[in-house]
């Protein structure tokens, strides 16, 4: 590693990539233990767009979310966010970078229990020591009413249904206008009409914020949802489908496994 800080804001680059990944390789174990979680993978993720990654379980999809959020290294290959190499940040640029400039989405919500929604959504910029300007508090009001959570500021998480605690997970991942927001099985302990609102809600985020969202989910009502959808299987995309169905959702997963 080469490059100890992140001194610019990176954004999308100039061809409108949020997100690329070339030749991305994740070996675990070694010997009759290893397993390719990843075998060259190359992906582009347009900014502006919401994209769902599938596939089977073991598939790589796990592995290739984290990779590209920073949360896991390649054994080999690159991976640029908003035109930072993130190979080249050593830990504490990377823990700086992801912090400003990458969102997260987790199926378990991970709401500090004793702040209020306001002060989750707010913690990103409380902990980067950044204050509460103008230009912050204007995104914060429009995360919050297109989230439909205003009325719910002033509650614990354990005031708060399932769906309003994605909800504010969701604002906060949104409120420092990161370069990309990766959510995890966002849905996956949501009953059916919260999972729709949520859904709704990160495909709004892009329509309206111009936020780029991956999600990585094993449901196809989920990935539905999505403008793209990347298939995985055996650690390598085996499709790409734009603007899904879920009969086309249904044919490349019984390709994949076929």
């Amino acid at each position: 590693m080469t490059q100890t800080s992140a001194t610019h804001s990176p954004s999308a680059t100039a061809d409108g990539i949020a997100a690329r990944a070339r030749a991305l390789t994740k070996t675990y174990g070694r010997g009759a233990t290893e397993v390719q979680a990843l075998r060259g993978v190359d992906l582009d993720l347009p900014a502006g767009r919401f994209t769902a990654i599938m596939g089977p379980s073991g598939s790589g999809k796990s592995t290739l979310m984290h990779c590209l959020a920073g949360l896991d290294t390649p054994t080999s290959g690159e991976v640029t966010v908003g035109g930072q190499q993130l190979e080249r940040l050593d830990d504490t640029a990377l823990t700086r970078f992801r912090r400003d400039h990458i969102g997260f989405v987790f199926q378990a919500f991970n709401l500090l229990p004793m702040l209020t929604a306001e002060q989750n959504i707010l913690l990103p910029i409380d902990l980067s020591g950044r204050k509460l300007n103008a230009s912050t508090q204007h995104r914060f009001d429009d995360v919050v009413d297109v989230l439909g959570i205003r009325e719910r500021l002033g509650h614990r998480p354990s005031e708060l249904s399932g769906g309003q605690q994605q909800r504010v997970a969701i604002a906060r991942a949104l409120v420092t206008e990161p370069d990309i927001v990766f959510a995890d099985e966002p849905t996956g302990n949501l009953d059916s009409e919260s999972s729709r609102e949520v859904l709704d809600f990160l495909r709004r985020s892009c329509r309206e914020f111009g936020q780029t969202v991956v999600m990585v989910t094993h449901e196809i009502d989920a990935a539905s949802y999505a403008d793209d959808v990347l298939v995985l299987a055996d650690g390598q995309i085996r499709a790409h489908l734009e603007r899904p169905t879920s009969e086309t959702l249904v044919s490349a997963l019984q390709g994949v496994r076929a």
